[in-house]
């Protein structure tokens, strides 16, 4: 009994050494990732900040919700339950949770059971030795039952089980990002598509009102000739113009089509399921008159971009860690335990049954560089992955920085498009007004209400880029997933 003691304890010391090991993690620390824009985490405010149109006040992430158009509204909530690409982005965010778990369980031990039943039959010996066949009474089948119970266990000594763990959830965070950036990418679409939608229509019906203007005057033209007041020239010249801007109206219904069939495949639904929904031409969304747009700090904190670009530097971090680890011996603990009988009925007695349990060492010492290489290529991948964090911030300060510009910008074209707008129909009355009072022509008429009709399309459009700005600093920002922090 005593031997018996002292073998069990010279058993376990390998075992009582590697447990003492088991706190050490080789490999570099994550202590986050580097300042890529200091000046930017520090500034109050986005340099190309328009003054008096934008604030710093905290942002909304659903953003819409300030343009006022419930259709809108229902288009981004029906595309982020319906989309295609969402629930794609959701299963990443599934396989990459899933893999995580799978890593986890590696530190827990593995085991393994297996039953059988052998049956076979004895030579007949007898036989074998020349005997007479009637003195032999030959070999009969054997039925052997077996039944067992093993485990392993490899303890993680240098922690690269830890370290690939560290490296799953830090993936897994980056697909969850990954997510968030799929929901700001398509709020964003849908709502520029929807105000493509509305500029469409809207410039569709100024062009059909401005055609049925336009035919009114080659009537009229045409009567004055017939009395001899008005020339051929003057009536072909209005004609060609009410046939330009007939032909200016078919590319514009095409427009339409094409939206509308972008709009259902944006909400996960077919080419065509939203022609009678929205077929009715409406208004433009409504702009706030301020937008809050946070400072560049919270911008960094809140684009979901630059998270899964810093989750993806952690992970490539800690599988360093992961490849340093092979350098290092393995320790696996080793357990089983079998029973074996001929009878089914004997099989779990205790004399049948048969144990074994022994600790192992496995080093991979002559590997040839095989794993230097493999460290070589993870601290690579973790300097390629530090960069694509740095050109995703630098990036996203751009997008923020000429959004803001554009928006600024646009606003002011935006104001003196309507301005030209206003004097070009003032234009337009008078001169209509002096035709019928018969101190001017057709033409002349014709002519001012092209200027009009021009000035009103490009107001129409400079509206709807205006919004289309305003959609893209929303998205610059970062919004349109959850409340940022």
């Amino acid at each position: 009994m005593k031997s018996l003691n002292t073998a069990l304890c010279l058993g376990l010391l390998p075992v009582t050494a590697a447990l003492m090991l088991a706190g050490c993690t080789v490999g570099p620390d994550y202590h986050g990732a580097p300042q890529a824009a200091p000046l930017a985490a520090k500034a109050g405010a986005f340099n190309r900040a328009p003054p008096g149109t934008v604030s710093t006040a905290p942002v909304a992430a659903a953003w819409w919700l300030a343009l006022n158009d419930p259709q809108l509204n229902a288009l981004i909530d029906t595309a982020l339950k319906n989309s295609p690409d969402l629930h794609a982005a959701e299963a990443r965010v599934r396989e990459a949770r899933a893999g995580l778990t799978e890593k986890q369980r590696e530190e827990l031990p593995k085991s393994s059971a297996t039953a059988g039943y052998l049956r076979t039959r004895s030579p007949d010996l007898t036989s074998l030795e020349g005997g007479s066949s009637s003195s032999s009474s030959g070999g009969g089948p054997i039925g052997f039952y077996l039944a067992g119970f093993d485990a392993t266990w490899e303890i993680d000594i240098f922690g690269g089980t830890r370290r690939a763990i560290e490296a799953a959830s830090a993936e897994a965070d980056a697909s969850q990002a990954d997510l968030a950036d799929a929901h700001v990418q398509l709020a964003a679409e849908v709502a520029q598509a929807y105000v493509g939608l509305r500029d469409q229509q809207q410039r569709v019906t100024i062009g059909h009102e401005s055609a049925d203007l336009e035919s009114r005057i080659l009537t009229l033209t045409e009567q004055r000739r017939a009395r001899g007041v008005a020339s051929d020239l003057d009536v072909e010249r209005i004609r060609s113009q009410v046939e330009n801007t007939q032909a200016s109206i078919i590319p514009l219904d095409a427009q339409v089509a094409e939206s509308l069939d972008e709009l259902a495949v944006l909400t996960g639904r077919e080419p065509g399921a939203l022609d009678s929904e929205l077929a009715a031409p409406k208004a433009l969304p409504t702009l706030p008159a301020t937008v809050a747009v946070g400072d560049p700090a919270r911008l960094l904190r809140q684009r979901p971009d630059i998270r899964a670009a810093e989750r993806r530097l952690a992970s490539q971090n800690a599988q360093i860690g992961e490849h340093v680890a092979d350098w290092f011996p393995k320790v696996t603990l080793f357990g089983d335990l079998s029973f074996s009988a001929s009878d089914p009925g004997h099989l779990l007695r205790k004399s049948n049954y048969t144990w074994l349990g022994a600790p192992y060492l496995q080093w991979n010492i002559l590997d040839f560089g095989r794993n230097q290489a493999s460290v070589n290529q993870a601290k690579a991948g973790r300097d390629e992955a530090e960069a694509k964090y740095e050109s995703t911030v630098l990036g996203a300060l751009k997008d923020a920085d000429v959004a803001l510009s554009r928006y600024g910008h646009e606003r002011q074209n935006d104001v003196s498009l309507r301005e030209v707008e206003s004097s070009a129909t003032h234009a337009a009355v008078l001169t209509e007004q002096r035709y019928r009072a018969g101190t001017t022509t057709a033409l002349d008429w014709l002519d001012t209400e092209r200027t009009r009709y021009s000035a009103e399309q490009n107001r129409i459009q400079s509206d709807a880029q205006l919004i289309n700005d305003y959609v893209a600093l929303q998205k610059s920002l970062g919004l349109g997933w959850e409340t940022p922090e």
